[in-house]
């Protein structure tokens, strides 16, 4: 079990002291579990391959200074406590209850700090608190056009408490969730960006810490934890050969912050000075090694000029030479697919998204998603939540007649489509295409359906278990064919044919459907309605009996 707190104190309604004796390490908990299943994942493989080398390899150190409660940390009788806040530092917008519990004195010493900046950190008095110290940090404000900005700085928040932590000589400390509702960041990436932060600097300075309590509130919040942690802080082989593949292929750097490769500048290290002040000769060795500028102090020298190499201090590659070399690449991708644009099937051509790019892209989609109002797309009926198929798989339903494209919008459809399949590609799923009438409505072309692919992202293709396609034409055969061929052979070839209704219910039964009237019509007019009555009332489908 993890450690929660109990219930309230007798009158005063205040939580009782939780001492760190009372929640359990990291370490101590049973690592057999089988909760490992993280939906961002990098690869298929669950297994360490021979190339495969960990990133986040077992640490028992490590792992025995962290611990997971479910609680707030304000009631815990550690060195400091976490704030997540504001620019104000005031208490309107800090963690819920924590000035409460602090007492008036906190936000009297918070009005004399000045603010503090999105990233930062800034220290007061615990006051009331069982803890010595409480530490303030403001979150950034999460916006999918800045999604890598608002990684980089929740992950300097959790590095700013941490190094505060140690530059006044404590030790142990309890985090929530840096960031709120208000700032519209989305829990699961936030919950990446506060483990893997936390690893990195322990790592580096585990020797002067003793605990790191993350603390959530709520169930949501407990349980991303309770699985990311594992891919973070393996407590065992088993653990860290499964986090290989189910870590995101971005991890960031040496601190956990994402690197952007155009905006890095790495140079050469100086050559080392012989007693007479010359260079060394050169070298043949091709292999030259490169220390990130951020990294590495000035050195003063004399006549540096004398051995300076040309790719000193030169960036690795201009921006915008890699923006064309990438348009190049795209445009000659595009010249094979020429044959595909000639058949009505839209632009297949670009090169393919990695890994992490994918992940990317699903994330900003899916908290833009989550903060709109996708009503008017919902009530078109075109995509909705059936029940289970015959195995139990989750079904999602797609009725192609009810595609109306000229009075559609795309993009507002892809945010709704990927908020509705979220909860369900997390786990093995069915989807029922309905291509009853559809003909006789103008469908986007393939070009579009290989981004919204891209865009729902690996695990949608991995945890798939089959489409059907009910009253499929010759047209929408040859689509799937070409989507087979140039867009991902993995999902498309799980498509199912099905021509008559009364066979899509030995997968799906009919009780799990809501299947539009005039599916039940089409069925009848392009199968002769022989051998088969429809019941006006329940719509369902029997067959006749034998004269």
């Amino acid at each position: 079990m993890y450690g929660r707190h109990m219930a309230a104190g007798p009158s005063g309604g205040v939580d009782p002291v939780v001492t760190l004796d009372q929640v359990p390490r990291w370490s101590d908990v049973d690592p057999t579990v089988p909760y490992i299943s993280d939906p961002l994942t990098a690869g298929s493989d669950g297994g360490l391959g021979a190339a495969a080398v960990s990133r986040f390899p077992v640490d028992p150190e490590i792992n025995s200074r962290i611990y997971l409660w479910r609680g707030n940390p304000w009631n815990l009788e550690v060195d400091a406590v976490v704030n997540s806040t504001n620019e104000s530092l005031d208490d309107a917008h800090s963690s819920p209850g924590l000035h409460a519990a602090a007492g008036p004195g906190l936000a009297e010493e918070c009005a004399t700090l000045g603010g503090c900046r999105t990233g930062m950190a800034k220290m007061t008095n615990a006051y009331d608190l069982p803890a010595r110290k409480v530490i303030h940090t403001v979150g950034p404000k999460y916006a999918v056009k800045y999604h890598t900005a608002a990684e980089n700085a929740l992950s300097h928040c959790y590095r700013a408490c941490l190094e505060l932590l140690i530059e006044n000589g404590l030790q142990s400390i309890a985090a929530g969730c840096i960031y709120t509702e208000a700032k519209n960041y989305p829990r699961e990436p936030a919950a990446h960006v506060a483990i893997r932060t936390v690893r990195r600097f322990l790592e580096k300075q585990k020797d002067k810490i003793t605990a790191v309590v993350f603390c959530t509130t709520t169930t949501t919040d407990t349980e991303i934890y309770k699985r990311l942690l594992p891919l973070y802080f393996p407590r065992d082989k088993f653990e860290e050969e499964v986090a290989v593949s189910k870590l995101p292929a971005d991890v960031g750097d040496e601190n956990g912050e994402t690197v952007i490769d155009e905006r890095k500048i790495r140079i050469k290290p100086l050559p080392v000075l012989s007693p007479n002040n010359e260079p060394p000769p050169e070298t043949a060795t091709s292999d030259s090694s490169f220390v990130d500028i951020g990294l590495t102090r000035r050195q003063n020298s004399f006549n540096m000029d004398s051995y300076l190499d040309p790719s000193f201090m030169s960036i690795i590659k201009d921006p915008d030479q890699r923006r064309l070399e990438q348009w190049q690449r795209a445009a000659q991708a595009q010249k094979g697919f020429n044959c595909a644009r000639l058949l009505g099937y839209g632009d297949l051509g670009g090169p393919p998204l990695s890994a992490a790019e994918e992940y990317s892209l699903h994330s900003r989609y899916l908290a833009k998603a989550n903060s709109l109002n996708l009503s008017e797309i919902a009530e078109m009926k075109i995509v909705y939540r059936g029940g289970v198929d015959s195995e139990g798989r989750p079904v999602m339903v797609v009725v192609g007649a009810h595609f109306l494209l000229r009075c559609l919008d795309l993009e507002r459809f892809i945010l709704y489509v990927v908020k509705e399949f979220e909860p369900l590609i997390q786990k093995p799923y069915t989807i029922v295409y309905f291509h009853s009438a559809a003909s006789l409505q103008p469908q986007p072309d393939l070009g579009w359906m290989k981004r919204l692919q891209q865009i729902l992202g690996r695990k949608h293709q991995r945890n798939l278990h089959a489409i059907y396609v009910l009253h499929p034409t010759l047209g929408l055969r040859a689509a799937i064919c070409a989507l087979q061929l140039f867009v991902d052979g993995e999902a498309w070839k799980k498509v199912v044919y099905v021509d008559k209704l009364v066979h899509l219910f030995k997968y799906v039964p009919r009780e799990q459907l809501t299947i539009p009237d005039f599916v039940f019509q089409h069925d009848l007019e392009v199968n002769g309605g022989k051998g088969l009555i429809v019941d006006p009332r329940t719509k369902y489908i029997y067959q006749r009996a034998a004269n």
